[in-house]
């Protein structure tokens, strides 16, 4: 694996640490549509650095969730609990920016900021792992 590989993964890691803290803001603000949003794209930047360790990458959001299961989830790599929360977050992420009339009740969503969390250190200890071996 080249530097710039390593460098765009420890930068996707990043984002992702920060959508996590964004969340939270928006959760404490009671702000439900942009806390999914912000839930998604904490879990989105970790698997698409976890896919750039196996060289995978894709343009499209349905791409990347295609390429994670695939690689990671269906292979027993992540845990499948942790893959339905991605499809969860990949799903309402859509409903919430792009539908009408759509408000997520924040009693029914917090606790998937904690699960979110478990998500992005999940992922960052495969990270990890793959790095050490390059």
């Amino acid at each position: 694996m080249n530097e710039e590989t390593r460098i765009l993964i420890n930068y996707r890691m990043e984002r992702s640490r920060e959508s996590l803290e964004e969340a939270k803001i928006l959760l404490d603000k009671g702000h439900g549509n942009t806390f999914v949003n912000r839930l998604y794209y904490a879990c989105f930047y970790a698997v698409s650095a976890l896919l750039l360790t196996k060289g995978l990458v894709s343009a499209k959001h349905a791409g990347i969730r295609a390429l994670f299961h695939q690689n990671f989830v269906k292979p027993g790599f992540v845990d499948i609990e942790l893959g339905h929360l991605y499809d969860i977050l990949f799903d309402n992420r859509q409903k919430g920016d792009y539908a009408d009339l759509v408000r997520f009740d924040i009693e029914e969503i917090k606790d998937w900021y904690e699960r979110a969390g478990e998500f992005v250190a999940a992922i960052d200890g495969l990270i990890n792992k793959e790095l050490k071996k390059h």
